[in-house]
């Protein structure tokens, strides 16, 4: 098996360190990818310090994966060395349910395989982006258009698709009034997306210091929600909000901003339970929903998309060893937009 250096946490109390990792040899439908680009996203922090439950430790995290193949199976036909290509949250799934032969891979009612901290079919963990290569089944292996370069393509692998999915399985398009709750790597390919869409789009947030930010991104309307004035100004006004923040919200509050038929929709996951009121619900006919990425068909349509419209992640590119200051800014919501590790600088 390849020796492959990598950045991995040893615990959850620990720091990220360089470390070597094997990378299993290539069957007959394994693409190889040397990786040139890994975005930072918030869960990889919250399975590095073990906040979703179990972790499998030690953990490459990253699943924002762009780079270039250098090898495939003999059985590939999808992808050819020299392709500029993607891997987002999964590599892999039974492929036999319901919902992974309608292309919701997502949704493998037997549990997708992660990129990293989960199990794969050899029966060894996964592990993720933050190492100069990967070996992943070809069907799971999106191709990145010309057009969009590696570096801001990274993200769309998560942030990408977990907003683009809600916002075309809900309708987001002219006419529609979507809210993106939250600024930060999802919600700003939110607001991108949705306007690409043609919806009219509406940014709520903290705070006002975004706002020049958001209205250069493709935001029409601006609102913080610290102003209690916003909610009543605000109330029975749009067709589809979008959570994109890991703290928990006064969903009671976000509820009574929905029309008739609106859907407040969770993409964020906050670490406590959340709670709401039924009556935040009856009226208006609102529905409380989430959504995870999409599966690897909608995926590459998203690329595509994206590709088209001159839509890429705004991104702060990174050495590795910046990884750990990186999180901590993360976590303070000190970044616009994104994190991109630099792999070339993994074992340099």
């Amino acid at each position: 098996m390849p020796t492959v250096h990598a950045y991995a946490a040893p615990s959850a109390t620990e720091p990220l360190a360089p470390t070597t990792i094997e990378r299993r040899d290539p069957g007959p439908h394994d693409v190889v990818i040397d990786i040139k680009f890994a975005g930072i996203c918030h869960s990889d922090i919250h399975t590095a310090r073990g906040e979703w439950g179990e972790t499998l430790f030690p953990v490459v995290p990253g699943h924002e994966i762009a780079g270039i193949v250098t090898a495939v199976g003999s059985e590939v036909t999808k992808h050819a060395v020299g392709d500029r290509v993607g891997v987002g949250c999964m590599v892999d799934s039974c492929r036999e349910c319901e919902n992974c032969r309608k292309g919701e891979e997502q949704y493998c009612l037997k549990g997708n395989i992660g990129t990293y901290n989960a199990i794969g079919r050899d029966g060894q963990p996964t592990q993720g982006g933050y190492s100069q290569s990967v070996v992943v089944t070809e069907d799971f292996v999106c191709r990145i258009p010309e057009g969009i370069e590696l570096d801001v393509a990274a993200p769309l692998l998560c942030a990408g698709i977990t907003l683009y999915s809600p916002l075309k399985h809900w309708g987001a398009g002219p006419g529609k009034r979507v809210a993106i709750v939250g600024l930060g790597g999802l919600g700003h390919m939110g607001v991108k997306i949705a306007h690409a869409l043609g919806a009219e789009v509406t940014v709520l947030s903290q705070s006002l210091k975004k706002q020049e930010d958001a209205l250069r991104l493709g935001a029409d309307r601006y609102f913080a929600t610290s102003d209690p004035d916003t909610f009543e100004q605000l109330a029975n006004s749009f067709d589809l909000i979008i959570n994109t923040v890991s703290a928990n919200i006064d969903l009671d509050a976000y509820l009574g901003l929905l029309a008739v038929d609106g859907t407040l929709v969770e993409v964020g996951a906050p670490e406590n339970p959340m709670s709401v009121k039924a009556f935040s619900l009856i009226p208006n006919r609102r529905s409380l929903a989430g959504s995870m990425i999409g599966g690897i068909a909608q995926t590459q349509e998203m690329l595509d998309f994206c590709a088209e419209h001159g839509l890429g992640a705004e991104i702060e590119v990174i050495a590795a060893d910046r990884i750990n200051e990186a999180y901590e800014r993360v976590v303070a919501s000190d970044v616009r937009y994104r994190f991109v590790i630099d792999t070339a600088t993994i074992g340099a």
